[in-house]
């Protein structure tokens, strides 16, 4: 989308018979060659382009979105009461992955810390990770005592200390998806390179134990990672003291980090949309995607989730897959079929009551958009939730659409940035991993400036995608360096840490 844009509409391809209302459009308003409205439209929502009849497919993105379940007239609002799902019929496609993102002629750098596994982390937090729920506080109060005593002040290369607590870790089975789900997301979080090391704090008699976290998880440098458990220190406030104490010890150590040229591939950024509207998929979403594109030319890695909402759009990911790639994908999906049925949900029980108002209809429409957030690159590889991701290029990570699950899960696989597309305005961040949010409109960014880092609402005004998606790499880059983001400023981070939950509670 390019030059200036002064049409109140948009037709997003040629094959659509919806156009989408750029600004808020009152009824009888003139919408060239011949349409006109036949009611008051809001911004991002659809507008009928020629009569729809009863059962006729309806297309936007040149895509199937759903079918009118009435008859629709030409210039009509194209929602929730008149446009429905229809049977998704799954689909691979035939693998085309010549398409190849071709090396950047430069490579960029930023500032970053190098850690001993070779990964490199953008901000250098102390870590509180709890085994189980029983240690949330415990966690939490060890972290106020080393804040009120001052502890970091002589400690100028640590960026804080993050208590992370959680619901689980017992009242579960000890085998299985749910256990190994959880495992892997602790273990990969103690290990995310944006900690510079982790106080492991259990209550001792959980199901999730820290002997296993400690052996198994990987986490045995003790100049990195320490434990305890506050029934053997002695109960809460003994546990607290020898918290701080040890937090201290890990501290002298953490602190010798300093910030050093890295190369931008040594990135790994969790992608996300929250809180979307019909603009998400035509101005940030392809935009995120032009910066994914970006990176991956440097080398770095770009992690595609929330499974859900992929769904109906998964042939646009299977199409630029090897085969085994592409089948890895459709496991996932036919995994994720089964788990709404047997807990009797439904794939298509997207979009959210917020989504609706902004213009989505169909979980089908939602899904082609957040797709957008990919970009152009083949997927190199699917992985489950909290599984550390081992490559470079676009990955697919298995997450709910659930946004603090799906972020959770993107850091335990080893994300040291996010980016976090919304037309709604979500407001959330991810410590110990900064995040950056970016606006689908511009009255959305002018009402929430505060917590958005970039407005993507000018595309429709005819900045180009691909000028917004550079804007949105540079600022990665600066961020990655120290540049502190709307949601760091405002001290987001301290409750989003959202295990994904599979399984019984006992």
């Amino acid at each position: 989308m390019t030059g200036t844009v002064t049409a109140p509409i948009l037709r997003l391809n040629t094959a659509d018979n919806v156009v989408i209302a750029l600004r808020d459009i009152p009824a009888g308003a003139d919408l060239g060659d011949g349409l006109v409205a036949a009611e008051d439209i809001p911004q991002g929502h659809k507008i009928a382009a020629k009569p729809i009849s009863v059962g006729e497919t309806v297309r936007k993105y040149g895509q199937v979105i759903g079918v009118a379940t009435q008859v629709v007239a030409a210039g009509s609002h194209v929602h929730i009461h008149n446009l429905g799902m229809q049977d998704h019929r799954r689909e691979v496609g035939a693998a085309d992955v010549a398409n190849r993102i071709q090396p950047a002629p430069r490579q960029d750098s930023f500032l970053g810390y190098h850690r001993p596994s070779g990964r490199v982390g953008t901000r250098n937090y102390l870590g509180i990770l709890t085994t189980v729920n029983c240690a949330g506080s415990v966690a939490r109060f060890i972290a106020e005592r080393a804040e009120k005593d001052g502890l970091l002040d002589s400690f100028e290369n640590i960026d804080g200390i993050v208590p992370i607590s959680h619901g689980s870790g017992c009242g579960m089975s000890g085998q299985g998806e749910g256990y190994d789900t959880l495992f892997r997301t602790l273990a990969g979080y103690a290990q995310n390179p944006n900690f510079g090391a982790i106080l492991l704090v259990g209550l001792g008699c959980e199901v999730m134990q820290i002997p296993a976290l400690m052996g198994k998880g990987g986490l045995a440098d003790q100049a990195r990672f320490r434990f305890m458990t506050i029934q053997q220190t002695g109960g809460t406030a003994a546990t607290i003291e020898a918290g701080v104490a040890v937090l201290k010890d890990l501290a002298e150590q953490a602190n010798k980090a300093q910030r050093a040229p890295a190369p931008a591939s040594a990135l790994m950024l969790g992608m996300q949309c929250g809180g979307s509207d019909g603009l998400s998929g035509i101005t940030a979403n392809p935009a995120l995607g032009v910066a994914s594109d970006l990176l991956v030319a440097q080398g770095a890695t770009t992690i595609l989730s929330e499974t859900s909402e992929i769904y109906g759009a998964e042939h646009l990911l299977t199409h630029r897959a090897a085969p085994d790639v592409g089948e890895a994908l459709m496991a996932r999906i036919a995994w994720w079929e089964d788990y709404c049925a047997r807990n009797f949900g439904e794939m298509d029980n997207n979009p959210s009551p917020g989504n609706k108002r902004g213009g989505l209809t169909t979980i089908l429409e939602k899904s082609l958009g957040a797709v957008a957030k990919a970009g152009t690159a083949p997927l190199e590889g699917v992985y489950l939730f909290g599984e550390k991701i081992d490559r470079p290029g676009l990955i697919f990570m298995d997450s709910p659409g659930y946004d603090p699950c799906s972020v959770t899960g993107q850091i335990a696989s080893g994300a040291n940035l996010i980016a976090f597309t919304t037309g709604r305005g979500s407001v959330s961040g991810y410590m110990p991993v900064p995040c950056i949010k970016l606006a689908s409109n511009t009255v959305l960014y002018n009402r929430m400036q505060a917590d958005m880092d970039v407005n993507c609402g000018d595309i429709v005004s005819g900045v180009s995608i691909t000028d917004k998606g550079a804007e949105i790499y540079r600022l990665l880059l600066s961020v990655a360096s120290g540049e502190k983001t709307k949601s760091e400023a405002q001290g987001f981070g301290g409750v989003e840490f959202v295990p994904w939950q599979i399984g019984a509670v006992m």
